[in-house]
């Protein structure tokens, strides 16, 4: 399953990535605002727990997201302001990091770093900014499985119709949110009109 948000928010937020005038701070920050909407999407029917906490009234018992059930997973570099940005809302979420890099040549990811903590009966929410072919991503979910994760949700910033479509039949289990999904891809895999590359954007590299 996928849902694009229609959030005017979160549309708005994109356009902002778009714009080349947009510094390398702004770019991650703004990063970090869409991966917080995203974020109270995907977890609106998150299990709750009751935690007695103090009030200015004194006790009282109240639902609060079971956090212990969760684990935020980016797959770097480019998912590390979606993991810095969900952290401010959900502090005590536990964090594991997958690094992945595509083959400009072949399209192709390749698995070179993993901290995974254990996944046993864990919600991943497993963060990645941009789905152009679905090629990481679908290499991403596959490890996780692998772990033993008891659900896989996918927050995404920007996709093309072709890399969500690979990446929902491939996990046709998992579910997906994702701020924009473009036109298409162009002849090198890069998403039209996309934003540029997110990592480079976000970390002012080239």
């Amino acid at each position: 399953m996928y849902k694009e948000s229609t959030n005017v928010v979160v549309k708005h937020l994109v356009n902002r990535l778009r714009d080349v005038r947009t510094t390398s701070n702004e770019f991650r920050l703004t990063i970090e605002e869409i991966s917080r909407i995203l974020a109270s999407e995907a977890l609106n029917d998150f299990p709750t727990i009751t935690q007695n906490i103090n009030t200015w009234q004194g006790p009282l018992d109240v639902e609060v997201i079971e956090v212990q059930k969760l684990v935020l997973i980016p797959i770097l570099r480019a998912g590390e302001p979606m993991l810095t940005g969900i952290l401010r809302t959900l502090p005590y979420a536990k964090s594991g990091f997958l690094a992945m890099k595509r083959d400009e040549e072949t399209s192709l990811s390749k698995l070179f770093y993993e901290n995974i903590p254990n996944l046993e009966d864990k919600t991943v929410i497993l963060l990645d900014p941009m789905v152009a072919t679905g090629g990481s991503l679908i290499d991403g979910i596959e490890y996780l499985k692998s772990k033993n994760a008891k659900k896989i949700i996918t927050l995404n910033i920007i996709g093309s119709p072709f890399g969500v479509k690979k990446v929902t039949e491939a996990h046709p289990d998992i579910d997906m949110f994702i701020a924009q999904i473009d036109e298409r891809l162009d002849e090198n895999n890069y998403i039209r009109p996309g934003l540029g590359d997110a990592g480079d954007r976000a970390f002012n590299t080239h």
